[in-house]
């Protein structure tokens, strides 16, 4: 398997159990200390770690960072609108596109 897909695959996985574990806590606060939302929360935020310190292994931080960040935003931000049904102002989906291109100007960029 070409290596630019294992990372982007490991970029992904990264970015869905960090929004997972966003989503999970949100569900979770206001509510027992020990609820299930809480601990699935927890325990998806330990595995999203696990996960991004390999992502670090193969990428450099100012790339990494921004983009595995950067697209947990985005994508916690629309999963807060669809799932949790939140509202979300124009302005916001105007500054998550602007976010997007940012993160594709450092992703694309040569090394």
């Amino acid at each position: 398997m070409n290596n630019q897909i294992v990372f982007s695959l490991l970029i992904l996985i990264t970015v869905g159990l960090n929004t997972l574990a966003q989503n999970l806590l949100k569900l979770g606060a206001g509510q027992n200390p020990l609820n299930i939302y809480l601990l699935g929360g927890i325990c998806t935020y330990g595995l999203s770690t696990v996960f991004y310190v390999v992502v670090l292994g193969k990428l450099n931080l100012s790339v990494a960072y921004p983009v595995v960040i950067g697209l947990t935003i985005i994508l916690t931000m629309i999963t807060g609108a669809v799932i949790l049904r939140e509202k979300v102002l124009i302005s916001q989906w105007v500054g998550a596109g602007l976010m997007l291109s940012g993160i594709c100007a450092i992703a694309l960029s040569k090394h």
